[in-house]
């Protein structure tokens, strides 16, 4: 069974991209070779990992979201092997969560032997309430036959409400047996670890791609496998839902 991983929140800027390339990566130093596809038409950041391969898929028609061109992307996965890591834009958050619905691809994925994974962020700050609403939304429209997993971003801020952590929260305690795996990114220090790993995802490059620069100070490049080190142990800890 092929596990398709989907990132999913209507928030911008939250983090998606991250995942979507964490999590690719993570897989690729287990030997696995996934199929990484981009839905967004905005910022096509996942594209931008070349190491990575990924494919983009163009959901455009002239200047309007057209939801036939979602089909391309289930003809793209409908016979794959390996696990498949599709990152969606917030500007393609509501049609593309309409069509998976409407047209009941979680279900026909079973069918394919392949399993629905959404991958969906909460994150701090003004917006929390957002990244809630979006994963509450998520849970009470897609059926049983997905699996959800949370990430828990703190880049914005704390994830905290009246003194409340995210699984205190009435949002998780109402949705909590849909929700198959949490995953806490980090909190980094901007003025150090947050700099160095903002810097490479800006450049587009892998954990692997820059640690191999010899350019780079040997600081950050110690810094950078302390993030890799830690991402990657979190990710062990949940194998079971993503592998």
């Amino acid at each position: 069974m092929a596990k398709i991983h989907m990132i999913l929140q209507g928030k911008g800027g939250v983090g998606k991209s991250f995942i979507s390339s964490t999590l690719a990566q993570h897989r690729i130093a287990k030997g696995k070779n996934p199929l990484c596809i981009d839905t967004d038409p905005v910022n096509a950041t996942f594209y931008g990992f070349k190491k990575l391969n990924v494919k983009q898929i163009n959901v455009m028609n002239n200047d309007e979201i057209d939801p036939r061109k979602f089909d391309d992307l289930i003809e793209l996965i409908a016979n794959t092997e390996t696990d498949v890591i599709i990152d969606n834009g917030a500007s393609t958050f509501v049609p593309m969560s309409h069509y998976l619905i409407s047209n009941q691809i979680p279900a026909l994925l079973l069918d394919m032997v392949h399993e629905l994974v959404v991958h969906t962020v909460i994150t701090g700050s003004q917006a929390l309430l957002d990244t809630l609403n979006g994963f509450v939304h998520l849970v009470k429209q897609f059926p049983k036959e997905a699996l959800f997993v949370v990430w828990l971003n703190p880049y914005w801020g704390e994830i905290t409400m009246n003194g409340k952590q995210f699984e205190e929260m009435k949002a998780y305690i109402d949705n909590k047996s849909r929700v198959s795996a949490i995953i806490r990114i980090p909190h980094y220090k901007p003025e150090t670890f947050g700099k160095d790993l903002s810097e490479i995802l800006q450049s587009k490059f892998t954990f692997d791609e820059a640690l191999k620069n010899s350019t780079l100070p040997v600081m950050v490049r110690q810094r950078l496998t302390i993030i890799r080190r830690q991402l990657f142990t979190n990710l062990e800890n949940v194998a079971a839902v993503l592998s």
